[in-house]
Order: C-alpha cells, then sequence, then structure tokens
C-alpha cells in the first residue's frame, strides 16, 4: 500500500491490525498485541506535504472584489464566494447537494463518504453564506446538486472550474481553490482563535470510527462564532473598511 502511494489506506490498515490485536488478547487468543510496538510514524514513510499555491493576505481583497464582479457564470462566483467563506476542499465544495443545508439551523453536514477523512463534518453558515446558498436556490434547477455540470445537471461541475476562473482573474499559478483554507488558517491563527477550533473547521483532525460520530460537532458554539467574524472580516477586506480585531469571549 505504501510502495503504490496508498499511505492513508497503509495507515489505516495497521490501525485495523491493532485493533485485531486488541481484541485477541481480549479473549485470550494471544497473551500481547504485537501491534502496539510499532507507531504508524516508525513503520511508514511520511506524508509528503503537498504546498499549493496562495496568496499572501494582503492580497486577499483585491481577489475578493474581483469575485464580486467576476463576469463568468454565476454558478462559477457563488461557488467562489462559498469557498471563500466556508474554506472546505475543492472536492467537497463542487460536490455539494441541496440534501446535505439546513437553512434554519444555518448548518451543512457533509456525510462521511465525501470527505478526506471519511468522518462527517459540519460547516456553520454564517449570514454572507446563506445569501450565497439563498442566490444559489433562485438559480436551482431539477439538480440535486448546488453546483451541477453545465452539460450534464447530475454530475458536479468540474474541479477545474475554480482554477479556470482564478486564472481569467489573473492568479494563473498565484492561488488555487485550496489556497482559501491556507489563507483562512494564516488569518484565524493571527486573529487569535483557538488551534482546535481551526483545525477542526478545517477538518484535519484524523477521528476514529468510534469517536467520529461524536467529534465532527465538537465546538460547534466556538467554531459557529469564528465563521461570523471570518465572513464580517472578508466583508470588511473586501470594502476596505476597518477590520475588527476578534475578542475572546
Amino acid at each position: 500500500m505504501e510502495a503504490r502511494g496508498a499511505l492513508d489506506i497503509a495507515k489505516r490498515s495497521l490501525q485495523t491490525c491493532g485493533q485485531v490485536f486488541r481484541y485477541a488478547v481480549a479473549h485470550g487468543v494471544i497473551e500481547r498485541n504485537p501491534a502496539a510496538d510499532v507507531k504508524p510514524g516508525d513503520a511508514l514513510k511520511p506524508r509528503k506535504k503537498d504546498h499549493y499555491a496562495r496568496l499572501e493576505t494582503k492580497e486577499l481583497p483585491e481577489l475578493l472584489r474581483k469575485i464580486e464582479a467576476y463576469q463568468g457564470s454565476p454558478w462559477t462566483r457563488l461557488a467562489l464566494k462559498l469557498m471563500a467563506l466556508t474554506f472546505v476542499r475543492t472536492g467537497e465544495l463542487i460536490g455539494a447537494r441541496w440534501d446535505e443545508f439546513d437553512v434554519e439551523a444555518a448548518e451543512w453536514r457533509i456525510p462521511a463518504e465525501r470527505m478526506k477523512m471519511r468522518t462527517p463534518h459540519v460547516v456553520p453558515l454564517s449570514a454572507q453564506a446563506l445569501d450565497v446558498v439563498r442566490s444559489l436556490h433562485e438559480l436551482r434547477n431539477r439538480s440535486p446538486l448546488l453546483f451541477p455540470g453545465e452539460r450534464d445537471h447530475e454530475k458536479p461541475m468540474s474541479n477545474n472550474t475554480i482554477l479556470a476562473a482564478l486564472k481569467r482573474m489573473g492568479y494563473a499559478g498565484r492561488m488555487t481553490g485550496h489556497g482559501f483554507r491556507g489563507v483562512a488558517s494564516t488569518i484565524l491563527h493571527e486573529a487569535g482563535f483557538d488551534h482546535a477550533h481551526i483545525e477542526l473547521q478545517l477538518a484535519h483532525m484524523e477521528r476514529d470510527e468510534v469517536s467520529a460520530a461524536y467529534n465532527f460537532a465538537t465546538y460547534l458554539p466556538q467554531r459557529r462564532k469564528m465563521m461570523q467574524w471570518y465572513a464580517d472580516h472578508l466583508d470588511a477586506l473586501r470594502q476596505g473598511a476597518k477590520v475588527l480585531p476578534f475578542k475572546a469571549a
């Protein structure tokens, strides 16, 4: 698995071996768990970090203004806005389905099968993000997708759509869809938000099957406040207004 580059599967397989051995110990089949002596970092090569092109935070206001004035497809413009506000992964964005959204609760609940970590994820929706969702609803056709493909409405838009739009705005090689995640992480950390809240909202934290059902909603009230602050912050940047600092409760 490691040789073919499936590092996540290799790591999960090692963890599964440990679970099997623990079961065997508990039922008297063996006396000790040999897998306990081996940590994933000891046996497997570390994953090479992907360095996605992203703007410096000082360049963000201009990009936000260009997104607002984007003259291409309205779905593409709204996809860029929602990506900036929620900083989900590109695949999670373009595959968004209407049945994942609860406007009353102001939540976007992405099911485990669509997440990289294969655990459910909750995105608290700011007032600005809800406005984007409502705008998308006005454009809605019969597709179950928020961002249907141009030709086949049963399939999502291409994952190159975001890149193509950024290129059209003059950001080729300088910004990617994934870059919005890095920018958000930098801004939120610099503003003083709790690292754990940021990482959980970025869906970076790995969770095992037992805890996944409980952890996806961890720190939800704090994350809700963080997401609204971030949306207000982006508005201020775009408008050239004074940016208010975050004040911890």
